[in-house]
């Protein structure tokens, strides 16, 4: 009789793959298969509410916060976009179990998990909640995990200080949308604090996250004085690298929301601190600002170098034009804070609290560090120590602080004299502005400067609660519209005495792992098989060699198998396990090593060729290159199989992780 067998590549498996692609996506579906363990039936009662979308330790985490009205075991799902097929998630999408407590400020119970090792330049949906109780579905996308990016900063929403809860809603929800509808590409929404009125009221946390775009950006969530009154902020904004030890706290800890956290996304280094905890004990134990400068410290000395530029972000403005330009409080962080913050190399401070929007001077240690910079100045270019201080405005409409007139303290460190060069405002503003229109803050992070600009995000019209209820404006639409600029300036770093040198590195073609059939014909015509002592047949013959290239960067694993199923001649067929080989490694290369050799069933009544046996593979580490893998066949069948020219199909299959 005449035997063949065919080679062809299995249908489930692309010749070339690019690396990490198909590897990531078939670790993916392994890993999560057990961890979908909620049933429907613990969770057909869980409500959820409050999804936001919070920044994680870097750009590969995300933070998710929500509240459920029942105590029950609650995870992320995540998936791409791209797979999510008629609303429904992929078998496999990842989870992402969740913790949480009782709420203490509110009923039911709050929940957050951590979705970790996300791709770049990818769309990812996600749902919270267990089988039979998942919130709807939302999205967000990651971008470069290098390389140059945007963030916008707002000014305290204090939902609820108008009076007018959904008046305010309207005013923040708007900015939100005006200002990723002009920057769909930014990578965080950072706030300046207050985000409510009353920090336990449900009804403005609620308001507070009404905006799609807080599940759709991250959030990097800062604590205000309106918000430190209980548990609320914390239960609604879980924050990574997160110190909640005491000193961090205005108040017990224990009912009241506080802590200082850092993290990195691409060139910045963050930190946002709770300034609400400022006093200094009295018993010269650490805390309060003391604490803060500590904190800091010790941040920038372990994670400094990690980043280009340094940016803190708390509420209490201490360089603000308005109702709160001269507290106490901030007169005495200005001691407190703006040495340490010239010495640490901080480029920019991020604050709220006083409604109205400034861009300091560059400031060192306390002082103005060039008194020949001109007022609203373009570009700016800070010498070591140099530090830029904003104060954003209202980006709900709900509340605006009018700016003061300068006194008589003079410019000294705790002064508000004066500018000599603009004797209408403050020494130590550079710009200062209020119009009673809703703003915020658009910062562009580049390999060279930081370019920030104040824009307008309404004007004198509804939504702005605070004008709706009499305050005057002085915006004007047709000269002032949505999205015209208020102030915008470049930040140039010191270079010190020489010059600086910069080169940007793209990615590097990521390569790809892939195999060939080396040979036109991919018929092994294994020829008429011999009768062995009268008692079985048996066939030789070698397959067609297979062309393996792997020129990844990765170096990861790669492995080549194949099975064959059932020979067929018409309607007579005999086993595939009757089929062995011995695979070898013809040509050496992308670190090849054979498979072990696997003998017909005729020999030690096995499954032989029949299941999935390996022909080659190379571990994590190999070298870069390509291999030319064989295998000698060899088939033994009992003498008793019918005579005919049998064929069967060897299907390759090439995993790569």
């Amino acid at each position: 009789m005449t035997l063949s067998t065919s080679t062809r590549a299995s249908g489930l498996v692309r010749r070339r793959v690019v690396a990490g692609v198909a590897a990531g996506f078939l670790g993916i579906s392994v890993a999560i298969g057990s961890g979908l363990t909620a049933t429907a039936s613990a969770a057909e009662a869980t409500t959820i509410t409050g999804v936001v979308l919070g920044v994680g330790a870097n750009e590969t985490q995300r933070v998710v916060t929500w509240y459920s009205s029942a105590d029950t075991a609650q995870k992320i799902q995540l998936a791409p976009t791209a797979e999510i097929v008629n609303g429904e998630f992929p078998a496999s999408a990842l989870s992402f179990d969740a913790v949480g407590a009782a709420n203490t400020s509110t009923t039911g119970f709050n929940r957050h998990a951590t979705i970790t090792n996300l791709r770049e330049n990818t769309a990812y949906s996600y749902r919270v909640g267990a089988e039979g109780s998942w919130s709807p579905a939302y999205a967000f996308k990651t971008q470069d995990f290098e390389g140059d990016y945007d963030f916008l900063f707002f000014g305290d929403p204090q939902i609820g200080s108008s009076g007018d809860r959904l008046k305010d809603q309207a005013g923040w929800e708007e900015t939100l949308k005006v200002a990723t509808a002009a920057n769909p590409n930014t990578e965080l929404l950072v706030s300046a604090g207050d985000h409510v009125e009353s920090a336990n009221d449900e009804g403005q946390w609620t308001s507070f996250l009404a905006p799609d775009q807080l599940r759709q950006y991250p959030l990097v969530a800062t604590i205000g004085n309106h918000d430190v009154g209980g548990k609320s902020y914390e239960q609604h904004h879980f924050t990574p690298n997160t110190d909640r030890s005491s000193q961090y706290y205005s108040g017990d800890p224990s009912t009241r929301s506080g802590g200082d956290y850092w993290f990195i996304h691409k060139d910045v280094l963050f930190i946002d601190l709770n300034s609400n905890s400022y006093a200094n004990p009295a018993d010269g134990s650490a805390g309060g600002d003391a604490a803060h400068v500590a904190y800091i410290t010790d941040v920038i000395n372990k994670h400094g170098s990690e980043a280009k530029w340094k940016v803190l972000v708390y509420h209490h403005s201490i360089y603000s034009p308005a109702s709160h330009a001269t507290d106490s409080d901030n007169k005495q962080r200005r001691e407190d804070f703006t040495t340490a913050f010239s010495n640490l190399g901080i480029d920019m401070v991020l604050q709220g609290h006083d409604h109205s929007y400034t861009r300091s001077y560059s400031i060192k240690n306390g002082q103005k560090e060039n008194p020949a910079e001109q007022p609203g100045a373009a570009d700016v270019f800070p010498g070591p120590g140099g530090v830029i201080y904003v104060t954003a405005n209202s980006a709900s409409g709900s509340k605006y602080y009018d700016i003061k007139k300068p006194d008589s303290t003079g410019t000294g460190i705790r002064g508000n004299g004066p500018d000599p060069l603009d004797p209408g405002k403050y020494w130590y503003n550079s710009v200062q502005n209020q119009e009673h229109v809703r703003s915020y803050v658009k910062v562009q992070v580049r390999g060279d400067k930081l370019v920030l600009a104040n824009v307008r995000s309404g004007t004198c019209a509804a939504p702005n609660a605070a004008v709706e209820k009499g305050l005057t404006c002085t915006n004007t639409a047709e000269g002032q519209p949505v999205g015209s600029i208020v102030d915008k300036v470049t930040v140039h770093p010191y270079q010190g005495d020489g010059q600086a040198i910069q080169v940007n590195v793209p990615n590097p073609a990521p390569g790809e792992f892939g195999w060939t059939i080396d040979g036109y014909n991919g018929l092994v015509d294994l020829g008429t098989a011999q009768e062995r002592d009268g008692t079985y047949f048996e066939a030789n013959g070698k397959i067609n060699p297979i062309l393996v290239s792997d020129s990844r960067r990765s170096l990861a694993p790669w492995s080549i198998s194949a099975n064959v199923g059932d020979f067929q001649d018409g309607d007579k067929t005999f086993a595939g396990s009757y089929l062995g080989w011995t695979p070898y490694v013809l040509d050496g290369g992308a670190g090849a090593e054979a498979g072990a050799p696997v003998l017909s069933s005729f020999d030690d009544q096995g499954k032989g060729l029949s299941v999935s046996s390996g022909l080659g593979a190379a571990a994590q580490g190999h070298p870069r290159g390509g291999a030319k893998l064989g295998a000698d066949l060899d088939l033994k069948i009992p003498d008793s199989i019918a005579k005919g020219s049998y064929r069967t199909t060897l299907t390759i299959t090439a995993l790569s992780s």
